[in-house]
């Protein structure tokens, strides 16, 4: 909690396990029934909504931005993704294991990740994803 913004009901990592400011991080999101959006998405087959399988991989890609020792601090958000696929889908019990690797920044204000998204060992998602900071 003292490394993200984000809190319930929209903190979607559960553990870092892997932190190299600047560079990679890695974190669990455990996926479990009693999740809000089980409720809708799908009553009778619940899978985790896509927007959220990419939102938590954000929360673990602006870990990396977000803990630059040489960067300002501020508030990091999320502002574009590119070449997002889902390759199979996230069901209550599935713990994703979240791995972002850091592409570039730019003037110090705008920043590139890498990421993918595993249930075990195999991949579910994976994605570019940008950040801007925030005034």
């Amino acid at each position: 909690m003292g490394l993200l913004p984000h809190r319930y009901p929209f903190a979607l990592v559960d553990r870092v396990i892997e932190h190299d400011p600047g560079k990679k991080a890695v974190a669990i999101k455990n996926v479990t029934l009693n999740e809000p959006q089980f409720q809708g998405h799908f009553p009778d087959r619940p899978l985790m909504p896509g927007v959220l399988i990419v939102e938590a991989m954000a929360q673990v890609g602006g870990l990396i931005v977000s803990q630059m020792p040489d960067l300002p601090k501020g508030l990091f958000v999320f502002a574009g993704i590119d070449s997002v696929r889902f390759r199979r889908p996230v069901v209550p019990g599935d713990q994703l294991l979240i791995s972002c690797e850091l592409i570039s920044i730019k003037r110090k204000r705008f920043g590139k990740v890498r990421g993918e998204a595993k249930v075990d060992n195999k991949l579910v998602c994976s994605g570019d994803l940008m950040f801007s900071l925030v005034d």
